[in-house]
């Protein structure tokens, strides 16, 4: 029957309740929201987060969030975001000057003509402590809770948060100006909490930390410390002591010493990721990480100016499992480290290093001979890292799917060939101030089909037109050519046989790859490719190989 609808007439609220629950797209389920009223009603039934700004009234916008979603379990507020406030704020909402959004509208307003103090108008323009009691009252089902950059909430707050959400299992106070109060009535209240951050949580001391440990550490699995200057060693051993379950610790502070990371890599045997900005370490902490952290998957180091090849000779004689490995500004380290690191973690998968002036072309070359399962490489600011290195791990790392090279001025063309032939996997290259690689890249990476990312456009402007161009220049031979051309006239078991031979024709040195070959010759059949705008036939390529041989 025409205009009758079916779907509502059909279709029981569970059903539909669980078609919104498998839709991803936010920008979707809003648009399903908007169909009907009782559409309207089931999404925001189904709503189990939701993300907000912290400026604007965020306390009465989140009464009236609480009011219209009731099974949200994780909020993210940000105080860097602002609240956009529009001009209907429901389809269907209790009219009056009582209801929410007119109180809403009201208290924007009068903001905006300035009724109220200067400090008045930034408190009120701040989530506070009453909206985040608003918050605990409205979601009692919260279980991951993002406070960023509130600066107006307190440990009055944090404590009324606790009390009333039980349940909560994830909580990220990044530059909250909560007290040591806040944090002990977390502990004491939240007993599932398995997630902590704090980032530039300056009211914070050892006390707050060490009461917060005594509380859940059986459920902590995660913990972020990062500047906070009266978080010291102190913590460090509550948190070995009373955390062992602990899996991933990330440490940016100049106040924890060796004692600190001592006392946690011995009291929990069961880390999986580390991260350390610590200034004030030594190979000491990292001789400890590797004999009790066996379990180690993630190493992260950052602006360590007091870590030598020692240190990383107990993490690769230790950590076994190693699977992620980041060198960031570790000036001591040489390649004689990062050699052990490669003999020692053959299981990595993933490498970064950054600004480490004193690794070079070896250290990367035992990369490439021991790191088979290598998928991920990023190289920024490796100056001494030559053609060598990278022609190593061409021949070694074939499960490399993703390459990023920054400021790497002694890697040329020769390297890049070495990748694009022996690295059949690689998906996404990213090259940038590295100026020794030149078009013979571009043309290699262009017949593979890699993305490729470069801002500089004259690597767009060559790649434009690329099919004539291609056998200008780049040593491809007229045996080559020729053989290209005889393909055509066999049947396609033969022509993929043939193609082997022309492996052995060389690119300055590097061997042109069987998937290069093989796509050379596919182009010759058919007449309908296209590649750079550009559409060729077997004739055009014919006449552009008889033109430069």
């Amino acid at each position: 029957m025409k205009g009758h609808d079916w779907i509502n007439t059909c279709l029981p609220d569970e059903l539909i309740v669980e078609i919104f629950r498998r839709i991803d797209s936010k920008s979707s389920r809003d648009s399903c929201s908007l169909v009907c009223n009782r559409w309207l009603r089931l999404e925001r039934f189904t709503r189990s987060s939701i993300r907000i700004g912290a400026t604007g009234s965020p306390d009465l916008f989140v009464q009236l969030l609480a009011s219209r979603f009731s099974n949200v379990t994780a909020v993210h507020i940000d105080e860097r975001l602002s609240i956009s406030l529009p001009v209907q704020l429901g389809r269907r909402r209790v009219t009056g000057e009582n209801s929410p959004a007119s109180a809403l509208k009201l208290h924007y307003v009068n903001n905006r003509n300035g009724s109220s103090s200067e400090d008045s108008d930034f408190d009120s323009l701040c989530l506070s402590d009453t909206g985040l009691s608003a918050l605990a009252d409205g979601f009692p089902k919260l279980a991951k809770l993002r406070l960023i950059w509130c600066s107006n909430v307190t440990s009055h707050g944090l404590s009324s948060l606790a009390w009333k959400c039980a349940n909560l299992k994830a909580l990220d106070l990044q530059g909250c100006y909560v007290g040591d109060q806040g944090l002990a009535a977390v502990g004491q209240c939240c007993k599932q909490l398995e997630d902590l951050n704090l980032r530039f949580c300056e009211g914070l001391t050892d006390k707050g930390l060490v009461e917060l440990a005594l509380g859940v550490g059986k459920s902590l699995k995660s913990l972020g410390v990062a500047a906070c200057a009266k978080i010291t060693d102190i913590s460090m051993e509550a948190v070995a002591s009373h955390c062992g379950s602990l899996e991933t610790l990330s440490l940016d502070s100049e106040f924890i010493h060796n004692q600190g990371v001592l006392a946690v890599a011995q009291g929990c045997p069961y880390l999986k990721s580390l991260k350390l900005q610590c200034i004030n370490l030594t190979d000491d902490a990292l001789k400890a990480v590797g004999v009790s952290c066996l379990s180690l998957e993630l190493l992260a180091l950052y602006s360590f100016q007091r870590f030598t090849d020692k240190g990383l000779r107990a993490i690769g004689k230790g950590c076994k499992k190693l699977k992620n490995l980041t060198l960031s500004d570790c000036y001591f380290l040489s390649d004689k480290g990062l050699e052990a690191i490669a003999i020692g973690c053959k299981e990595l998968t993933h490498l970064e290093v950054n600004g480490c002036h004193n690794i070079g072309t070896l250290g990367l070359e035992s990369v490439g001979k021991s790191c088979q399962h290598l998928s991920e490489l990023a190289l920024l600011y490796c100056q001494r890292i030559g053609d060598l290195g990278l022609l190593q791990v061409g021949k070694g790392c074939q499960f490399l799917q993703a390459l990023h090279l920054v400021d790497c001025s002694s890697i040329g063309d020769e390297a890049m060939c070495g990748i694009a032939s022996g690295c059949t996997n690689l998906k996404k290259l990213h090259i940038r101030r590295c100026y020794e690689v030149l078009h013979l890249c571009s043309c290699l990476i262009f017949y593979m089909k890699i993305p490729f990312e470069n801002p500089d456009p004259t690597w767009e402007s060559f790649s434009t037109g690329l099919i004539k161009r291609s056998v200008k220049g780049f040593g491809i031979s007229k045996r080559l050519a020729g053989e290209m051309v005889k393909q055509e006239e066999r049947k396609s078991q033969e022509r993929a046989e043939a193609a082997t031979p022309v492996v052995k024709k060389s690119i300055k040195g590097v061997g042109i790859s069987k998937r290069l070959t093989t796509l050379g010759v596919n182009m010759l059949h058919g007449v309908s490719n296209k590649f750079g705008g550009t559409t060729f036939s077997k004739e055009d390529l014919v006449t552009s190989t008889e033109k430069y041989f």
